[in-house]
This record gives structure tokens, sequence and C-alpha cells, in this order.
């Protein structure tokens, strides 16, 4: 499928510059992100440095958690819950540290350009090439900017021209937030620096007793056309471009972190020096030059999954030799007017449900996984890349209790594997603090992290309120993410080198945390459900008990993984794994409820909010994988039972997650009615909390902004075209049929290292192409109750029927 045959241009448009920052357009490289506005007489470049935090490397080992250990279980064991809640306050640690941001980039155009024709302005974010373009006309002169941020050469790079020679006039300058100053060096360079505050702001601190926190630079670099236009210095903070054809601008910045176990303070790292290095690098390059490394880099990544929906009978999906899709007629009489802002397709789409749109907002989320998260880079944080505040909601910082793990949901299945290895860099991190904290806090070995964490690894509770800190599961669940992608990509290597000892370190600390309970079995004491309270039977509110489902369901997930890879890795002698046998027999089984949905803690307790966002006891249905409709029928009816008990409302995390489950469950109905409820636009004027949605720009909203929700949408439309496991492979298990009758999606991968391409009509499935590259693969298809076994050598593609005959090798 060439991606010029998509049905509209996967482009996000405005018909005017932003009023709101979720106007605004994003571009990043996994670690320098920036905000374009598009404005007109004066343009908005705000900047993001994934590095930028508050504080320093913390201690998150405290022994008098020990001590009040001990009482919140014996509480627990008298069934005191909500006196054990109160009592679990004492197992806090310290409060998490805050994403920061980096500046602004301000450009000043002359009053020449308030005299713009406004019915030829156009702003667009094209996910094909990861530009923004802004376009206008003030009387025959066109003016031009494009904006990308390039990975190869870790520049922000933004080019600005005019269609008559000697058009281009502005003043640049560069600001921040954070404690800073800014100076021209030599005539055509403005050099930006400063810190980010020692200590995370509220509190406030007294001055003596600030330490040093990060020191970062940026550095912006000008380069005008040769022959026409000068450039002028301002006050030694301003550069003022006269009379030039055209101008570049090349932004880098670094900073002085050096991985969470140093002091900014002990740092050898000199941000300036860096990034003027980075740019003396690169300053020869050409704009071309630059932007075509740029495309290269981007396209090689994002080119691998294309998505064509439809609801017309009139398409034609065929393969040729080679398995690749030929669609004709795919315009299909939808509306090509490009004037028709992206905010006016998500607020006509419940009425219209423009398949195009869904394809849109499935490959955003692909842009904003590559954009923020990159070999090299931090991971993507609770907003990706993209902050304006220095106090952001919630810190924008990592929570580990399902937003950090829904940010690299898309990773394995929409192709995009190595935008995951930040993740497993951090987790490495994660692991060293959190083995002293496992050892001083809980007297276990192994490594333990809760449910919040920051740049400096994080991995005691926080602080705040018990309902959501104390959860010291936020290790476990990551750990599943390290088998999932050792069975999407069979790689030995990492599983062995990688994987392994933090999955070993993982059941360390939960064969330790699980202590002797009722009935012979093993439990976990305390435990809360995330952020969720139940009416305890003396009728108080608490959170605190012992072996909630979600718990249960972790466990079994890593015990089970941690198992299979002592297998595969011929590890088979070891007495740990004799100890994670006997253990998984003991925990405590999924239960239902008396109203027949799946019971969220170890008792049927009564529930105060029924619709609560969290899932978090359908975690074995999805992401995990100890609730499915071949094994545990009985628990999939609970589940549905439970999902139809927690209604449909909610933020835009808990939407998406609502999706994939539903997905899971086979169910196209209430799956695609979940994605319907998150293609609602939301004014950023008038945000209602918790009520989901998506902005102009397509940011998905909680609302504030909070990116899991758009990483979590791409993976649940995959999950409803593809689901596998790492011998079974459902082909279109809940599929829409009546919304996309016809489509194809090429590049989706399965597990068993297996690349999959499909073509359905008229609600059927057409054509699939299954390719594994290097190694063996034995598949079971599933298609509309058809089962086959598939053997499937390496190096070919293989192609099957609507009936899964193979028509061709």
């Amino acid at each position: 499928m060439d991606p010029s045959e998509s049905s509209k241009p996967l482009k996000i448009t405005f018909n005017g510059p932003a009023d709101y920052w979720t106007d605004a357009l994003p571009i990043g490289n996994g670690r320098l992100g920036a905000m374009v506005w598009g404005g007109v007489a004066s343009e908005l470049l705000q900047l993001n440095e994934d590095t930028l935090w508050t504080g320093t490397p913390g201690s998150y080992a405290d022994p008098n958690v020990l001590k009040a250990l001990p009482e919140v279980r014996s509480l627990v064991d008298d069934g005191k819950y909500a006196e054990a809640t109160a009592a679990a306050a004492k197992l806090y640690g310290n409060t998490a540290d805050v994403y920061q941001l980096l500046g602004d980039v301000k450009l000043e155009f002359d009053d020449f350009h308030c005299n713009y024709s406004e019915e030829t302005y156009q702003r667009e974010l094209d996910l094909d090439n990861a530009t923004i373009r802004i376009k206008y006309a003030v009387g025959d002169i066109e003016f031009t900017r494009e904006h990308f941020a390039s990975y190869p050469h870790q520049v922000i790079v933004t080019k600005i021209s005019g269609s008559k020679p000697g058009s281009v006039s502005f003043a640049v300058s560069v600001d921040s937030k954070l404690s800073h100053h800014s100076y021209v060096n030599g005539k055509s360079q403005i050099i930006m620096e400063g810190s980010c505050p020692g200590k995370r702001i509220p509190p406030k601190v007294h001055v003596n007793d600030n330490p040093e926190g990060i020191q970062f630079s940026a550095v912006l670099d000008l380069q005008i056309s040769d022959g026409t236009g000068v450039i002028h210095v301002v006050n030694d903070k301003k550069l003022k471009i006269e009379g030039s054809d055209w101008a570049v601008l090349l932004l880098v910045a670094s900073s002085s972190f050096d991985g969470p176990f140093t002091k900014p303070l002990d740092s050898k790292k000199d941000p300036t020096s860096e990034a003027l290095s980075s740019l003396k690098s690169i300053r020869n390059l050409s704009y071309s030059d630059l932007y075509a490394c740029h495309l290269d880099d981007y396209q090689s990544l994002f080119h691998r999954v294309k998505l064509q929906l439809s609801k017309s009978s009139t398409a034609f999906v065929s393969y040729g030799s080679l398995g690749k899709k030929k669609l004709s007629n795919l315009s299909l009489n939808k509306n090509q007017d490009s004037k028709i802002s992206t905010a006016e397709r998500v607020k006509s789409f419940q009425t219209d449900e423009d398949p195009s749109l869904v394809e849109l907002l499935f490959q955003f989320g692909r842009y904003l996984l590559i954009s923020s998260s990159r070999p090299g880079t931090q991971v993507a944080n609770l907003q990706g890349i993209w902050n304006k505040d220095p106090d952001p909601k919630w810190g924008s910082a990592p929570h580990l209790n399902i937003n950090l793990e829904m940010n690299y949901w898309p990773s394995l299945p929409c192709n995009l594997s190595e935008c995951q290895e930040p993740l497993f860099d951090y987790l490495t991190s994660l692991s060293v603090n959190g083995s002293k904290t496992a050892q001083v806090n809980y007297d276990a070995s192994g490594w333990v992290v809760h449910h919040k964490s920051d740049i400096w690894a994080k991995s005691s509770a926080d602080r705040g309120e018990v309902v959501w800190a104390i959860w010291p599961m936020g290790g476990a669940w990551l750990c599943t993410h390290l088998w999932e992608h050792y069975k999407f990509t069979m790689d030995k290597d990492f599983l062995k080198d990688k994987a392994y000892p933090l999955l070993e370190g993982c059941v360390q600390f939960l064969l330790d945390w699980l202590i002797k309970g009722h009935g012979g079995y093993v439990e976990t004491n305390p435990s809360t459900s995330p952020e969720h309270e139940f009416i305890a039977p003396d009728g108080r509110l608490a959170s605190v008990s012992y072996s909630s489902t979600m718990d249960m369901a972790i466990i079994k997930e890593v015990f089970s993984a941690f198992l299979a890879a002592s297998e595969i890795l011929g590890r088979e002698g070891k007495n740990l794994i004799e100890k994670v046998h006997n253990a998984q027999q003991r925990l405590y089984p999924t239960k239902i409820a008396r109203d027949g949905s799946i019971m969220e803690w170890a008792q049927d307790f009564e529930d105060p909010e029924v619709h609560h966002r969290h899932l978090s006891h359908l975690f074995g249905l999805f992401p995990g994988h100890t609730i499915t409709i071949e094994d545990t029928p009985d628990l999939c009816k609970a589940a549905e039972q439970t999902l139809h008990k927690r209604g449909e409302d909610g933020p835009g995390w808990s939407t998406t997650w609502k999706t994939a489950l539903w997905a899971r469950l086979h169910n196209s109905e209430h799956a695609y009615r979940m994605v319907k409820r998150l293609i609602n636009l939301v004014d950023p004027a008038h945000e209602i909390a918790f009520e989901g949605g998506l902005y102009s720009n397509l940011f998905a909203a909680h609302p504030p902004f909070q990116i899991d929700a758009n990483f979590g949408f791409s993976a649940a439309i995959a999950e409803m075209l593809v689901q596998s496991t790492l011998h079974d492979l459902y082909l279109l298990p809940a599929l829409p049929r009546d919304k996309w009758a016809n489509g194809c999606v090429e590049g989706l991968r399965a597990r068993g290292g297996v690349t999959v391409n499909i073509c359905w009509k008229e609600g059927d499935l057409h054509e699939v192409s299954l390719w594994s590259k290097d190694r063996n693969s034995l598949k079971r298809l599933h298609y509309a109750g058809t089962i086959i076994d598939a053997d499937l050598p390496p190096g070919r593609i293989y192609t099957f029927n609507g009936r899964l005959e193979s028509v061709e090798t």
C-alpha cells in the first residue's frame, strides 16, 4: 500500500494560528521537542529537552517503613481495613520530582504580516514526513515556514522563506520560564544557559537549602541566503534579519544530566560546549541535506505500517505477487476539501464516523511514539516530551499503575520495537534503586518500584494519598514488557542479557513480598487496587486490604514469564525456579462477584464508585493473558459484566483501555463504541475533568492532556485487527464490519516474530499475508471459526485467502 493511496492525507490541519497550547502542533526527535503555534505577526516555538527535571538523586530507602509494615499487616489480618489504610501512610517515601520545560523561540515579524489574507492561511503537521508547514499570503507574496526535529542530527530545524527575493525579515529571541540568561554569540547565534530547580516546587525551599539542579544550554544558529539580507544584533539578546530570501534556524540543546545516579553538581558535562559541538558538526550541511537524513530516518520507522479503512462497498482489494496490496476507488466519495480542519472532522465524527479519521489518529499515536521515545532518550513521560509548565499536572512524571505501560503498548504490535529501548534502560536504573528499597523498606531481596517515578529512577512509594501511593507492583508490571518484547521479536540475546536478570530480580522480590495467607494461599499485604477505594464491612471507606485481583494477575504473568524464559535459556535447575513453581500454585485465583463481575479485591467488598476510571481487575484480560475466550469462558463473561458495570465514561486512557479489553473479548460493537467515544472534541477553555476526548491537535485529554490515550488508541486498533500468542494468530477478531466494511492493514507485528498484512472486503477476510524474517514459525490461524496450521519458514511471504487456503508463496 503506497502512502499516496491513502483515502485522505495523513495530516493534522488548521485554518488559523493556535489560540491554546493544545492547538499547537508537536514535533520531536525523542529528546528534543517543540510545540509550534503558527502565529503570523509573531511565532512561538515552545521547547522541551527530555532530561530537564527538578531535583537531584534521592534516597529511596527508609528503615522506618519496615518498622511500620507489621502494624499495617496486622490491621489487615484483623479486618480493620480503614485503620490499615490510615497506618499505611507510614509507608510513604519522598515525593517524585517534576518534568520541566526548556524555553521558547520567539519570532517577531514586521507589521506588514498583520495584513495577511486569512483565507490563504494553512497550517499542518504531515505525519508522512514529520514536518510542520505553515503558509499564508500577504499581497502577492506567499510565505512558507517548515519545522522538523531530526533524530540523526539532534536538531530542531526551521526554514522561513518568501516567494519574492528579499521578502524575509524578522527578529528572533530565546527565552525561558526557568532561571536563565541569554546572549548573542558572534553575529548569528543566541546562547541560552539556565538551570532547573534543585528541589521540586512546590513546596518552596529556602535559598540556602536549594542544591544545584540540572544545568542546560540551548544554542540557536541563524543562516540566511547568500548575497541578500543582513543580520543585526539587538541588545545582545536578539537577532534581527532584514531583506533575506530565506532563513534557516538550527536549535540544539544539551544538559548536565549524566544519569540518575550522578548529582548535577558532580556532573562533568558542559551543556554549552556540548551544544556548540553538536552545532558545529551540522552547520555546514544544507537544509536539503538535513531534511533528507531526517526523512530517511523517520520514514524507515513510520512507513512500516499502513492502515486504510472504508465504509463503502465499492472498494476492491487485491494482492500483488509479493503480498503487496492494491486498493482501488479509495476516495469513496469522501470529502477531499483540504480547508476542513482536523478539529471540524473530530467534531463531525459523531455523525459521519469518517474511517479516515481513525486512520489518522492511529498513525498519530505511532508518530508521537517515534517523536518522544528513541534509543538513547528518556522514557516518554505523562506528556511524552511536550510540556509548557514548570509545575505540570501530576509532575508529567511516569506513572507505573497504567500510564507508562500504556505509552509503550503500541511499540510491538505497531512495529516500533526500537522505540521501547528507553523503557528497558529505565527499568535497569529502577532496578538499582529498587533493590535498596526492597532491602531496607521491606527486608526483601530483588527489587521493587511503586506507582510513580521520575528521571532519578525513584523506586519508593510516593507521598500524598494511600489509595494511589501504596502500590509496590510498578516494577512487576513493567517486567511483563520484557517478556512481551521477546515474544514479538524472538530475540534470545535480549532475553538472556537484558530481560532475564531483571525478571529474576523482580520474582525474588515478589517471592519475599508474598506472605502466608488463609487456606494455604500466599497473599500480598498490604494491597491496593490502583487509585480505588472500597467500603469495608464496618461501612467505612478504605483502600488497603490483601491480594487485590490486579496484584495476583500481575504476579501470575511475571511468574509465567520467568518460568518460560528459564526453560528457553536452559536454567531449569535453579532453586529459584522451584520456589516460583510452588508459589504460583498458591496464588489467589480470579474470582467472580455476586453480581457476576470480576471481583476487584480478595473479598467481595461494596464498590462506592462503580464507574471508576481504572480497570485494574481486568489486567488478566488485557494487557495480560490469564483470562482468555478459549481457556476461561466464565471469566470472560464476568469481564464483560465488569465492563458494563464500569460504564463508558472516563478519561482518554480509560477509554482506550476499554477499547482493547472489548477487542480481547472479540466484541467489535463495544470496541467500536469506545473508539467513537474518544473522538469527541474538547474545548480547552471549558474542560471537564475525567471526561476524555481529543483536543484540536489530536492530543488526547484526561483532561488535561495526557499522551497515554494516544498510544493506547493505536494499540487498541491493532488489537481489533490482529491478536496473537506465540502459537496462535487471530485475524480480524474485533472488526466492526458495518463501520469498516473494507480495508487493509500492512506491517502489524504478531508474537512469534511474524509480520501480518490483511485485506478485507464487504466485512469478510479477503487475503492475509504472513512473513517471518529469520526464523521458522508455526502458527494456528483463526478466522470466523476456521482454524488451520501454517508452517512459515523464514524469508518468504505466505498468502492465504478468506477461507485460509494457501494461494501464494
